[in-house]
C-alpha cells in the first residue's frame, strides 16, 4: 500500500476468501490495472482473466503452495530486480486516492473513494489522540512520533479498514506494529502469546465472534498481559458480559468500543474498566453527529427523533462508479456534506449518542421496528451461546418475524425458552425471536463481522 500511494497509484483491499464470481466482480468493479497475488490465489485468478480486459500487469508472489506462475505473469523479484531505484517522478497531493472497498455482508461491495487528506484526518492518525484538531503540519506530526515506541496489534485481517486504519495510526504516532505468526485465521493463544512477547500495549478487534474465542483463551491458559492497557473492539458490537470476563483476566485494562465505518472513518467511542461496562453508547467525535430521518436537517443533543448516525467533514468523494448511491449516501444538508451510511441513532441531551444499529439489517415486525443487533446483544449474554446473528423473514401475521441463527457453546445444551428468558431481562418482549434455528458454526468475513445475507437464508 505504501508503494502504491508512493507511485500515486490506487490499492484496493480484496477480501482473501472470495471465490471466482466475487472476484470477477470486484476486479471489474474497480477497473484494476495491476493484480498482486501470491501463488495461491493463482487458480481462481486464472479462472476470471478471460473476463476481465482492464488487468494490464500480472505480479505474482512465490509461496509454498507449488501453484506455477499464470502465463503473461511475472514474478515479484523478477520485477524488483528490474525496477529502478531512482525516485517516480511524481508530485504528491491530498487529492490522491485511498480506496477502500466495503465487505459486502448485507449488499454487493462498494469501492469507497475518499482523499488521502481526508482519510488520515479521519482514521489514520492525523488527528492526535482524543482531539478536535489536526496536526498542523508534518513536522507536528514527527515530532509527536518521537514519543512513540509502543508495539500495537490488530488481530482483524490488514484487508478490513479497521485493521488498515489501526496500522497506520500506529505508523502516524512512530509505534511498532506487531502481527500475530498466524495471519490466515484467529489463532488466540498465538494472539495472547504475540502479545505478551512483543508487550503489545493495544489489541484490536472486530466484536464479539473475535472477543469470545480470546477470552476463551485467557479462561484456559494463563498469559504475561502486565503491560497490556487497551482492548480495542471496532466493525462490530462487543457485549458487556464478555468485558466483564475479559477484565477479570486483565483488571488493570480497559475495553474501548470504537464506531465507524468504510465511509465515515472513526467516528465515536466508549471506554469500559473493571465494573463499570457498558455497550451501546458513545462519546461523539469533533465530526460526528446525527441527522433527522428525512434528511433534512441537523438534529440537536437532547432531540427527541430518532435519526441517523452522520459524519461531516473528512468525508469520502462518494461511491466508484455509482452516482446514485453516492447521493443518498452523502447528501447535502443545510449546506454541509454528511456521510450517512445507515446506521440508526439517538442524541441525548448529555451528547452521548445511542446507536441502535444498522437500517439494512432492521426488522420490521408488527409494527414495531426492531434492531438486529440489539437482540444478537441481549442472546448474547446467555453463556450457552457461542455466537448469534439475527434477521427477519417473512410472516403472514407480524410482516416479518424476528430469527435468531445460534452456534451454542462447546458442549452446551439450551432450550429456545432459556435463551428466551434470558432476552427478555435486556430487551422489550416484542424484540425476542419468533424462532431459533442452531447452526455448528456462523458464516463471518475473515475479520468477524456478520453475514446477513447467509443467515437470511438459514432463516428462511
Amino acid at each position: 500500500m505504501l508503494g502504491a500511494f508512493k507511485a500515486r497509484a490506487a490499492p484496493f483491499n480484496v477480501n482473501y476468501r472470495y471465490v471466482a464470481e466475487e472476484l470477477q466482480y470486484l476486479l471489474d468493479n474497480a477497473q484494476a490495472k495491476v493484480v498482486v497475488f501470491h501463488s495461491a490465489f493463482a487458480p481462481t485468478l486464472a479462472e476470471v482473466l478471460p473476463q476481465l480486459d482492464c488487468v494490464e500487469l500480472l505480479v505474482q508472489v512465490p509461496d509454498d503452495s507449488g501453484n506455477a506462475l499464470l502465463p503473461g505473469a511475472i514474478e515479484y523479484e523478477d520485477l524488483l530486480a528490474a525496477s529502478s531505484t531512482e525516485r517516480p517522478d511524481v508530485e504528491w497531493s491530498p487529492d490522491d486516492l485511498y480506496i477502500l472497498y466495503t465487505g459486502g455482508t448485507t449488499g454487493m461491495p462498494k469501492g469507497v473513494l475518499w482523499r488521502q487528506h481526508d482519510i488520515f484526518i479521519s482514521a489514520m492518525g492525523g488527528r492526535p489522540f482524543g482531539q478536535k484538531d489536526a496536526f498542523a503540519d508534518l513536522d507536528a506530526v514527527v515530532e509527536t512520533s518521537r514519543n512513540g515506541g509502543v508495539a500495537m496489534m490488530s488481530a482483524a485481517p490488514l484487508m478490513h479498514g479497521a485493521a488498515q486504519w489501526a496500522t497506520f495510526t500506529s505508523f502516524t504516532n512512530g509505534n511498532t506494529v506487531a502481527l500475530p505468526r498466524e495471519t490466515k485465521k484467529l489463532v488466540p493463544a498465538d494472539v495472547w502469546a504475540s502479545v505478551a512477547e512483543h508487550k503489545v500495549l493495544t489489541l484490536q478487534i472486530v466484536g464479539d465472534a473475535m472477543a469470545r474465542p480470546l477470552i476463551d483463551e485467557l479462561d484456559r491458559q494463563s498469559y504475561d498481559l502486565s503491560g497490556f492497557l487497551a482492548l480495542v473492539s471496532g466493525g462490530a458490537a462487543m457485549n458487556s458480559s464478555l468485558k466483564d470476563r475479559f477484565l477479570e483476566h486483565v483488571p488493570h485494562a480497559i475495553v474501548l468500543d470504537a464506531v465507524g465505518s468504510s465511509e465515515t472513518g472513526a467516528q465515536m467511542g466508549h471506554t469500559s474498566m473493571k465494573g463499570a461496562t457498558a455497550t451501546g453508547t458513545f462519546q461523539p467525535g469533533p465530526e460526528t453527529s446525527v441527522v433527522s430521518a428525512d434528511l433534512s436537517t441537523e438534529l440537536a443533543p437532547g432531540s427527541t427523533e430518532t435519526g441517523w448516525l452522520a459524519q461531516r467533514g473528512h468525508v469520502p468523494l462518494g461511491y466508484l462508479g455509482d452516482a446514485a448511491k453516492t447521493a443518498a449516501t452523502f447528501p447535502v444538508i443545510e449546506g454541509t456534506r454528511f456521510a450517512v451510511p445507515g446506521d440508526r441513532a439517538n442524541w441525548n441531551e448529555d451528547g452521548i449518542i445511542e446507536l441502535l444499529g444498522r437500517d439494512s439489517v432492521t426488522i420490521n415486525s408488527g409494527g414495531e421496528k426492531i434492531f438486529a443487533e440489539e437482540v444478537e446483544q441481549a442472546l448474547a449474554h446467555h453463556p450457552s451461546v457461542y455466537d448469534v446473528i439475527v434477521v427477519g423473514r417473512p410472516s403472514e401475521q407480524w410482516g416479518s418475524e424476528v430469527v435468531a441463527i445460534v452456534q451454542l457453546a462447546e458442549g452446551a445444551e439450551v432450550t429456545d425458552e432459556e435463551l428466551l428468558a434470558e432476552a427478555v431481562t435486556h430487551v422489550a418482549r416484542y424484540k425476542l425471536p419468533k424462532a431459533f434455528v442452531y447452526r455448528e458454526a456462523l458464516v463471518r468475513s475473515p475479520a468477524g463481522k456478520a453475514d446477513y445475507r447467509w443467515a437470511r437464508e438459514q432463516a428462511l
